[in-house]
């Protein structure tokens, strides 16, 4: 193979010495000791004879023979700012969303948390309401606290078993750890939006009444909670969720759980489109925490639908809000469902 290289090597030195008066259109072959070497030209204008000629014209129209690939970023060392820059490159190339919605996207890639903190889920509440699904099966105790998030999107829900026996249902909260740039001059602390309002279904409405299990024990009532006065395109500005409250109402044995939902208005904003969604995300950790709050659900985890239902950057393009919900029973679950959607700001 060595002497192979010399012998080209050779020929290509002798080929440019000579290439002053050297015509040099079409391939050039050279045949010797049982090798055959081609010269082909790349580039430039190939009606030129005259190699000198040809090489003048290479500049004008190249061809590629080599490429070497470098990182956009190491063409801004020293830039203010290029931390931000690298992460928001990284994140376009891993969802690439659309152009359009690229503001929008990178403003709502903050981290996200859910309500409440972990190291409150434990605590001791006094009488609960129950839900009971059979004579002598276990009673499912549900949480009234009211999980609010104050001015930050939020992104999903969940259900989830608290309390040591894992017998106690409660509504957890995703949301922004802070305002996305974007929703400031709409949506910061100086901005008047008025007073949050809660909506619920209405309690005689037995339309929306699902068993869970049997029809002479408890119900779930399916009702979808949104806000009825926001509507696309409505220029008075929208209402997103900022909280959640499970309750119970006090049937006898045919308790019924019900939901109510927190929303607050996001003023100069219009809802660009909606859609309810019955498939949860796959699984996306913004945190760092881990989405499970315990394996150990028991007898009762059969009853409920812990799924984690939420929008992230995964879900183009990537700066879903939460604008309504719903619960429901699938297969014995009480489970449920979100309304996401997308403003215009």
């Amino acid at each position: 193979m060595t002497d192979i290289e010399n012998y080209v090597k050779d020929i290509g030195d002798q080929r440019f010495s000579d290439s002053k008066g050297l015509p040099s259109s079409g391939p050039l072959k050279y045949k010797d000791k049982d090798v055959t070497v081609i010269f082909r030209r790349r580039g430039g204008d190939d009606l030129e004879q005259s190699h000198d000629k040809w090489a003048k014209t290479v500049n004008k129209t190249p061809d590629v023979i080599n490429m070497t690939f470098t990182p956009i970023i190491s063409l801004l060392e020293g830039v203010p700012g290029i931390k931000y820059l690298s992460r928001a490159i990284e994140l376009y190339l891993e969802y690439k969303p659309p152009i359009e919605d690229l503001q929008y996207f990178l403003d709502f890639q903050i981290p996200r948390v859910w309500a409440p903190e972990q190291n409150n889920l434990q605590r001791k509440e006094p009488v609960c309401p129950t839900l009971q699904f059979s004579l002598i099966g276990p009673k499912l105790h549900i949480s009234t606290y009211q999980v609010t998030v104050g001015r930050k999107p939020v992104t999903g829900l969940r259900l989830s078993l608290e309390g040591c026996k894992q017998n106690r249902l409660a509504i957890h909260l995703q949301h922004l750890v802070s305002l996305p740039k974007i929703l400031h001059p709409h949506w910061d602390s100086h901005m008047a939006i008025g007073a949050p309002k809660w909506h619920g279904p209405e309690e005689q409405d037995s339309r929306w009444f699902e068993p869970i299990k049997w029809k002479n024990f408890s119900h779930v009532s399916t009702a979808p909670i949104e806000h009825t006065e926001t509507s696309i395109g409505d220029l008075s500005g929208v209402h997103i969720v900022t909280g959640a409250q499970l309750g119970v109402w006090n049937f006898g044995a045919k308790n019924v759980l019900h939901l109510k939902l927190l929303f607050s208005k996001v003023p100069g904003c219009t809802i660009r489109r909606s859609v309810w969604d019955h498939n949860p995300s796959t699984p996306t950790r913004f945190d760092g925490s881990s989405s499970s709050i315990s394996s150990q659900t028991g007898k009762l985890g059969k009853i409920v639908d812990m799924t984690e239902m939420c929008k992230g950057p995964q879900d183009t393009p990537g700066h879903w809000l939460v604008t309504g919900a719903k619960l429901g029973v699938d297969k014995g679950k009480i489970m449920l469902r979100l309304k996401y959607s997308l403003l215009n700001y």
